[in-house]
């Protein structure tokens, strides 16, 4: 069901200077930040050969970044995100199997512009999982 890696999310506080890590110390190739106030985050990508990575900065006192930023206070991988085929097939194969979908299920418009869903972090070995239709 799932495809390849699109991506690894890292929450950060400051991400002007987690891009200028990246650009500078890594050499990597930093997208221009992208304000999602949807979410309640600004990101950029960082362009790897076979993924990306995601920073995460909260927008908003109110931003699940902000919350998690609060319980890590040196940030960190926030979560990862599968590629699907089909969003809404995903989501009905996945809720049969008894995981859950975070929000109310319907898919949302993610930073790639495609539908994105979330799924529990209890339900996948602790760890929040992104699924982005193809």
């Amino acid at each position: 069901m799932i495809g390849r890696l699109n991506h690894i999310a890292i929450a950060v506080r400051d991400l002007g200077a987690a891009s200028a890590l990246y650009r500078d110390t890594l050499g990597a190739k930093v997208s221009d930040p992208l304000p999602q106030p949807e979410h309640g985050v600004t990101v950029v990508f960082i362009e790897l050969p076979n993924t990306k990575v995601e920073l995460l900065e909260p927008l908003g006192a109110n931003s699940p970044i902000a919350r998690f930023l609060e319980k890590n206070p040196d940030g960190g991988m926030h979560h990862v995100c599968y590629e699907v085929d089909d969003i809404l097939v995903a989501r009905d194969r996945l809720k049969a199997q008894g995981a859950r979908v975070l929000g109310d299920g319907e898919p949302r418009i993610g930073a790639h512009g495609k539908p994105v869903l979330f799924l529990h972090p209890k339900d996948f070995c602790g760890t929040l999982v992104e699924i982005e239709q193809v």
